[in-house]
This record gives C-alpha cells, sequence and structure tokens, in this order.
C-alpha cells in the first residue's frame, strides 16, 4: 500500500469525494453536514491524503490543523470496495504518524451518530480515540459523535 500526500486531482479520488458529500448531505443533520469539498481540501491548513495499491484507490484522508498543538481528522473515507481490508487503518496510523512529528499533543474528529458511522467509531476507539465534547467551531449536536486522543 502507497499512501501519497496529495491526489486531489485524480479522477478516483474525486468519484470517491463525490460520493462522500453526497452520502453525508443526503442525512443532514441539525447542526449541518461538516464535510470538507474539493475547494475545503485545499486550504492551507489542511492537508490530503489518497492510498493506493496497484494503482487502485483504496482510500483517502485529510488533517486540519485548528492550532499548532491540534490537529482534526477530516474526510476519512475508504473506497466501498476495500471496506475492512486494512485501508482504514492505514490511514489513520499514518495521520498519528504525521500528527507525532508535527508535535500535535491531540488529534480529534468528528464523526456521525447513527448506524452507518459504527464501523466508523468502533476503528476509532480500536486507535485510542475516546468520545469528548464539542472542540472547535463544533456545538453539541445529538446527531454527531466527538473523538479525541493524545499525541
Amino acid at each position: 500500500m502507497e499512501i501519497r500526500e496529495g491526489g486531489l486531482d485524480e479522477p478516483a479520488v474525486r468519484d470517491l469525494l463525490r460520493m462522500h458529500l453526497e452520502e453525508v448531505r443526503a442525512k443532514p443533520t441539525p447542526g449541518g453536514a461538516h464535510v470538507l469539498d474539493a475547494i475545503g481540501l485545499r486550504q492551507k491548513d489542511v492537508t490530503f491524503w489518497s492510498a493506493w495499491r496497484d494503482g487502485e484507490l483504496l482510500g483517502c484522508s485529510a488533517i486540519r490543523e485548528l492550532d499548532p498543538a491540534h490537529g482534526e481528522i477530516k474526510s476519512m473515507r475508504t473506497a466501498p470496495d476495500q471496506l475492512r481490508r486494512g485501508a482504514g487503518v492505514a490511514l489513520m496510523t499514518h495521520m498519528l504518524s504525521i500528527a507525532r512529528a508535527r508535535g500535535y499533543r491531540r488529534l480529534s474528529l468528528e464523526t456521525g451518530a447513527t448506524p452507518e458511522f459504527d464501523a466508523a467509531q468502533a476503528l476509532y476507539r480500536q486507535l485510542g480515540f475516546t468520545y469528548c465534547g464539542a472542540f472547535g467551531d463544533y456545538r453539541e449536536d445529538p446527531l454527531s459523535r466527538f473523538m479525541s486522543r493524545p499525541i
């Protein structure tokens, strides 16, 4: 598996992000969808990665720097045909390594609270994330779960 910084111009990445946006926006929450589109993923405070094997996209992820000691995981998505095959763990492990190298003391994320997000929450718990309150610009929302872990 190869994890590359960038890839937003790759057709397979654009397709995966389009699907991700459509799915998240199809189930709006009272606080709104917190997903970044391609423009948001190109901002200076965001670093985006794509994971590949033999030319096939496995998934993508990003970190947004909230401040010099705190990063937020954004746009964590595994390709539908790659679920439960290691891409999510590899991307999360990569981001934890990057967070350490950047000197972050904490890495946080927001995810959905509905059953379709149970597998994602299990992965995050497996990697040491615990539930926490809203952080950054987020507000408490019954359809969101906030998780964080020290680095």
